[in-house]
């Protein structure tokens, strides 16, 4: 009974803590689904860089290109995740993103 009560507690530590940055001991990231339509990747844009420095998307910075919406979004959510403490609820813009366990890194574009 008291090593439930203490996995449980460890269990509720981890979703309550400001920093959650690993699943199973990996580092996370958060990006858009792939099926997101556009009118949904332009609110999680706006959304997040109302709330962000998005800078990295301007012209000529590292994460400008490709220029599309899909890739400025998942930087951008990212970038939210990552500055709300990297929990679960901080990637979900209503259903509209993914948890990865991969990098989405790409050339000099880091996603931090």
């Amino acid at each position: 009974m008291a090593k439930a009560a203490i996995s449980l507690l460890l269990l509720l530590l981890s979703f309550t803590s400001e920093t959650l940055l690993m699943v199973n001991g990996q580092k996370t990231w958060c990006v858009a689904k792939p099926s997101s339509d556009q009118a949904t990747l332009l609110a999680n844009l706006n959304y997040a860089c109302s709330h962000v420095d998005c800078q990295i998307l301007r012209k000529g910075c590292p994460c400008s290109s490709p220029d599309n919406l899909i890739n400025h979004a998942s930087i951008a959510m990212n970038q939210y995740y990552r500055a709300k403490g990297n929990n679960q609820w901080n990637c979900d813009f209503r259903g509209s993103a993914l948890i990865v366990m991969t990098d989405p890194s790409y050339g000099d574009c880091i996603y931090a």
